[in-house]
């Protein structure tokens, strides 16, 4: 099998778009003709109920097997869902007898707006791919297996929905790959420059970029920021290859450095990079050393004048952790021999860095030259609503409140309970009060905290009409309190429902 890829070239890459659109080869449209038990077996790499969903000789059922189903289709089947000789003469089609087959995996992918955009990347390396990423020295497309790139996973569609997505003047994608967050960010930077240390991914972003129809990217060859030489940016988004493992085998998940250390160098470098308020937001891998409290050790990655926001989502122990990545390459396939010798390889490597688990998260710096910078560190394995890109954002600029704020600056602001928070009451049927008061968000995080009555109180009148002290005053007079202790000892609890977002003040 050919292992070129399709020429760089809008006209040809617009014609075939031009195709795909009018073939409904779109996400809505693959919605529509498989159904959603097909749709979601196909993000599982389960192709049988594709397959058969796909059995007519209609375009997009032709579009389905070329490009994500990776099967040859006969050339007259082709020709009537494609430019087919167009596509020969770009390389997005090879002959196979009388039929035609893909080169690259194209994966249709809706943008934040309802655009209609496509994924491209090597063939079986999309998520819901055909074959998934095979063991050995090559992928499916005959590539070497280290310079492989992969198409949209979760860990892709995370980052997109955390990014914030304010109009800015430059972005960086560090590490582009198959070039969906260059594709995002597109849509709201003036200049997109997208680096990877791997040319083959380079290539396929532009594809990417063209075939969706979006403004060009400077694409840089290397490594980390070295590409961008003394370039500075308004926002850098990274999902990098963070797998903490014990060689460099596959570029598109190895980063080449030992333990977590690619990770902390690209936070610690960060900062020369940023413009003042830039941010710069990736994804991570971290380990769990033996005697250290791991919020402490990714705390001390921040560089100064830098606030940061630190969400771990999960934990594994270093076996399951071993196991997953194993399996990722395709060595469980492998001589068992060979297998084992590879796990013992991974176990020896965490045992010697005293590591007993793998975190996962996300990183969001933001440059903000604060004498007294706010870094946040924190565990949030529940579901949280994505996008999340504002609710990131808003972090921030409550930060930025709270910092400018002391306790009487904070009582004279007014404040407004953020939408869709709810009260739950929690206590014995028929108890005269509730032994205690969860406030609950909808939105964003979803995050639960307990408060007091007063707490409560507080949070429920908060219109914005009055001021935190006012209220105050009006909750000691109802339940007889010294309004002066009251004013004494309620700041912190404020402090803490702004921080999570359960209070916004009025006018931001």
């Amino acid at each position: 099998m050919s292992t070129l890829l399709p020429a760089a070239d809008r006209a040809r890459s617009s014609r075939l778009r031009d195709a795909l659109l009018a073939a409904a080869f779109t996400a809505d449209g693959l919605l529509d003709l498989l159904g959603a038990p097909a749709y979601a077996a196909l993000a599982r790499s389960e192709t049988v109920p594709a397959l058969r969903a796909t059995r007519g000789d209609g375009p997009l059922e032709t579009l389905v097997r070329l490009f994500l189903l990776q099967m040859p289709a006969p050339y007259g089947r082709a020709a009537a869902a494609l430019p087919v000789d167009d596509c020969l003469a770009g390389g997005w089609l090879v002959r196979d007898g009388d039929a035609v087959r893909a080169t690259v995996d194209v994966r249709p992918y809706g943008g934040p707006d309802g655009q209609d955009w496509w994924i491209v990347s090597d063939l079986g390396c999309a998520v819901g791919g055909a074959g998934g990423i095979a063991g050995g020295g090559t992928g499916p497309s005959g590539v070497d297996r280290a310079q492989l790139v992969l198409g949209v996973g979760g860990a892709s569609t995370t980052l997109a929905g955390i990014t914030v997505r304010t109009p800015v003047a430059s972005a960086l994608d560090l590490g582009t790959g198959s070039g969906i967050q260059a594709l995002h960010a597109t849509q709201h930077a003036t200049r997109v420059t997208a680096t990877d240390l791997n040319p083959r991914a380079l290539h396929i972003a532009r594809l990417t970029l063209e075939l969706s129809g979006v403004a060009e990217a400077d694409l840089r060859e290397g490594s980390l920021f070295e590409p961008v030489a003394n370039d500075t940016f308004d926002l850098i988004v990274s999902n990098p290859p963070f797998v903490i493992s014990p060689g460099a085998r596959l570029t598109y998940r190895d980063g080449g450095m030992g333990g977590d250390d690619l990770c902390r160098t690209l936070v610690q470098q960060s900062a020369d990079r940023l413009n003042d308020g830039g941010y710069c937001q990736l994804l991570a891998n971290w380990q769990h050393v033996e005697g250290e409290d791991w919020r402490e050790r990714l705390s001390s990655w921040v560089p100064r004048g830098c606030d940061a926001w630190i969400v771990q989502r999960e934990v594994q122990d270093v076996a399951q952790y071993a196991e997953l990545w194993l399996r990722d390459a395709g060595d469980h396939r492998a001589d068992p021999a060979e297998y084992a010798a590879r796990y013992d390889a991974w176990l020896e490597e965490f045992e010697a860095r005293r590591t007993k688990g793998i975190g996962f998260g996300w990183i969001t710096l933001r440059k903000s030259g604060a004498d007294r910078p706010s870094v946040v560190a924190e565990e949030w394995p529940h579901p949280v609503e994505q996008p999340l890109g504002p609710a990131v954002r808003a972090h921030f600029d409550r930060q930025d409140f709270l910092r400018a704020h002391d306790d009487a600056a904070l009582l004279a602001s007014r404040f407004v309970l953020a939408g869709e928070v709810v009260q739950e009451q929690v206590g014995l049927p028929g108890a005269e009060d509730p032994e205690h008061v969860v406030l609950r968000q909808n939105r964003g995080m979803r995050r639960a905290t307990k408060v007091d009555t007063v707490g409560a109180g507080f949070a429920g009148v908060c219109d914005g009409s009055l001021t935190a002290g006012r209220i105050l005053d009006a909750i000691a007079q109802l339940v007889g309190e010294d309004p002066v202790l009251l004013r004494d000892r309620t700041p912190e609890a404020i402090r803490m429902l702004v921080e999570q977002g359960f209070l916004t003040p009025a006018g931001e």
